[in-house]
């Protein structure tokens, strides 16, 4: 790598370029055949393809060789954008291209007033899965399956794009979720939240932890609400509903945790409001819940109609090692 590439739009004369790149990067993975007269011939005028779509391509070019792409283009339902042609040459991984080229279609498609992005990706693709999950995407849908040479077999994967939106992480959602939910309890227990873990926190350990829970959510015994923020997961919060059989109608809220720079943003207020709604949806008509008192979250919960019980003094110890009080608190949901 001699040089550091520059992004530009697209041409229909950089299709040779196009060619080469897809090419190189399918080689890296036995079985993918690159038919382009008889699977992809729009690979010889791209550009213009994309364009008669409503969309934008962007081609990253280095000395005068294409070493980078990405196409968006808007989708008929849902207010909704779709992202293709995603590909980076292998001496150009790991340099911040492909998230410049990521951030340049998700500007557009944000500017065009979508509301969501959707990519589907070769099952065996596995870095280009890795990409997508720390750019906030999530596994969404069931798998796709092409009539190709190649025998290609897609994830679907989905984000909301503008505002402040929460929804419920399926079980394939959260597996595809961990390294970003890692992330944020990283940062929220290193920062001091007091949310079960010492700091510094591991990130393996905050791994570790969004497994296990993406296995209870898989098995029926949890429900995660996450919170999308201009298309980066911000914050989450969970419903523990792993109860005894004569305590079906009660789930515990657990763990609020918003990423320090996202606060201040009403994050954690949309994630509580969603809580009701999500405990009826599984039966659960009486929520409890603790809070750290004169912490951040007794604020929204108070002000959400919640009842306060009382404190237990020195009930939970703070991510530095000392003790600290907790409040109780419940809320008959209908």
């Amino acid at each position: 790598m001699t040089a550091l590439p520059w992004i530009r739009p697209g041409r229909d004369d950089d299709a040779a370029g196009f060619i080469g790149l897809i090419a190189e990067c399918w080689s890296e993975y036995p079985g993918c055949v690159l038919d382009v007269d008889g699977e992809v011939p729009e690979l010889r005028r791209l550009a213009s393809h994309v364009g008669e779509r409503g969309g934008a391509l962007w081609t990253a070019e280095a000395s005068g060789r294409i070493v980078g792409m990405i196409a968006a283009t808007p989708m008929r339902e849902d207010l909704a954008w779709e992202i293709s042609r995603m590909y980076v040459a292998r001496p150009y991984r790991g340099t911040g291209l492909a998230a410049r080229l990521l951030a340049a279609a998700e500007e557009r498609i944000r500017s065009a007033g979508a509301r969501r992005v959707v990519l589907w990706t070769d099952t065996r693709f596995e870095a280009a899965h890795r990409f997508y999950e720390k750019h906030s995407f999530v596994r969404a849908g069931s798998i796709r399956v092409l009539d190709d040479k190649s025998r290609s077999l897609e994830f679907r994967y989905a984000k909301p794009i503008a505002g402040t939106v929460v929804e419920v992480l399926d079980a394939a959602a959260a597996v595809s979720a961990e390294r970003r939910l890692a992330d944020v309890l990283k940062a929220c227990v290193d920062d001091g939240a007091v949310v079960g873990f010492l700091a510094p926190l591991a990130m393996e350990k905050a791994r570790s932890f969004w497994r296990d829970r993406a296995a209870e959510v898989a098995a029926g015994k949890r429900v995660i609400l996450c919170a999308w923020v201009d298309g980066a997961i911000g914050g989450c919060l969970q419903l523990d509903m792993d109860t005894p059989e004569n305590q079906s109608h009660r789930a515990e809220v657990r763990q609020l945790i918003v990423h320090p720079g996202f606060r201040r943003k009403g994050v954690g207020r949309e994630l509580m409001a969603r809580i009701d709604q999500a405990g009826l949806a599984h039966g659960r008509r009486l929520l409890v819940l603790r809070t750290w008192p004169g912490g951040p979250a007794e604020a929204i919960v108070r002000s959400l109609g919640w009842n306060f019980v009382g404190v237990i003094p020195g009930y939970a110890i703070r991510p530095t090692g000392e003790p600290v009080d907790e409040g109780y608190w419940w809320k008959r949901v209908e």
